[in-house]
């Protein structure tokens, strides 16, 4: 009888320890991937049809949500938009905005957001788009035209001669994941 209570001791404080540690974890993993201005990624997921965690995934990886940062390319911002691709956007919205407004948490949320978009109708795959983020829309159109590294819209992400953009879709996409597993996993 005393070893039965003490197996089924033994078997409820295994179980608490790892409800604890799942616990733990996750408040951890949140703390690492937050969900910051979330009215302005709701309305913009809404607007142009971005799915939220895809845009929680690349203000993480460009800025880790600072609205105050600025790239050593002169990406401005919480999704690190150049002022001339900021400019051009703008063309496609009819707007006439300031540049200092990429400091402004929903001025960039919005073009970053738009962009995406625009990237994603134009290249039809997240991982084409995110590329395309990062290195530019020329850089990715000369890629696709080459099977080395592309087949049809699709890149093969092992053969971008671009390590840093390699490197940024593994990221992006790792955080996708992590906060669709978070906070996305009901939609």
């Amino acid at each position: 009888m005393k070893k039965t209570i003490i197996i089924i001791i033994i078997i409820f404080v295994s179980i608490g320890l790892g409800y604890a540690y799942e616990q733990v974890s996750t408040a951890l993993e949140k703390r690492a991937h937050p969900i910051l201005y979330s009215e302005f990624v709701e309305k913009y997921s809404q607007e142009y049809s971005v799915p939220q965690y895809i845009i929680y995934s690349v203000i993480k990886v460009e800025s880790s949500f600072r609205s105050d940062v600025e790239s050593d390319r002169n990406a401005i911002g919480l999704m690190q938009i150049t002022p001339d691709t900021f400019e051009w956007l703008m063309t496609k919205t009819k707007e006439d905005l300031p540049v200092k407004l990429l400091y402004d948490p929903e001025t960039n949320i919005k073009y970053g957001t738009f962009f995406l978009q625009y990237l994603y109708a134009e290249f039809e795959n997240w991982d084409t788009s995110f590329a395309a983020y990062n290195a530019g829309r020329g850089a990715v159109n000369g890629w696709l035209k080459n099977p080395q590294y592309a087949v049809g819209n699709q890149l093969i992400i092992e053969n971008i001669p671009f390590p840093e953009t390699k490197d940024y879709i593994r990221k992006v996409n790792n955080n996708k994941e992590m906060y669709k597993k978070l906070y996305f996993s009901g939609k």
